[in-house]
């Protein structure tokens, strides 16, 4: 999560300068709930991850209510993490034993 929140946080950073806005302050937290029982194969019907992610964006700067969501919604259209997180996204693993 902390990847997720990183990639956001870059992304208002980055269309705060963008826009000319001062930030004074710029906090995300994503709230989640997981059983460690999926996590750690002991129970193969609970999921080993995340059902539901949460998050909150506490911003404070030079911009109106109006512009930090104009903001908040270029950035969750735009943020590759955002993207990866909240879709499905094919992945291919690879294990090399050395």
């Amino acid at each position: 999560m902390a990847a997720l929140n990183a990639c956001i946080m870059v992304g208002y950073v980055a269309q705060c300068a963008v826009r000319g806005i001062t930030l004074e302050s710029l906090a995300i937290e994503t709230v989640g709930e997981i059983d460690l029982r999926g996590f750690l194969g002991i129970d193969s019907t609970i999921p080993p991850g995340y059902e539901n992610l949460s998050y909150i964006v506490r911003i404070k700067g030079s911009g109106t209510k109006e512009e930090f969501a104009e903001i908040h919604e270029v950035v969750m259209a735009t943020s590759p993490n955002f993207h990866n997180v909240s879709r499905p996204v094919d992945l291919k693993p690879t294990l090399v034993v050395e």
